[in-house]
């Protein structure tokens, strides 16, 4: 059981980091940047996504033991 919720947590997290990359850089090209510019800034988007997942777990990882 926690194998599994810890996998689809892991699934879950990767999803929403790539939906928020690919928002990321679909706005930069609507708002006029380049290809190399807007993949930097959905790279950056998708990179402070999985950033932000490993804070929230490290934070709550004494709750959880």
């Amino acid at each position: 059981m926690t194998v599994a919720l810890v996998l689809l947590s892991i699934a879950v997290v990767l999803l929403v980091a790539l939906l928020s990359a690919v928002g990321a850089g679909m706005l930069a090209r609507i708002d006029g940047a380049t290809w190399p510019t807007a993949c930097t800034r959905a790279a950056g988007t998708f990179a402070a996504v999985l950033a932000l997942a490993a804070a929230i777990t490290a934070a709550l990882s004494p709750f959880f033991t």
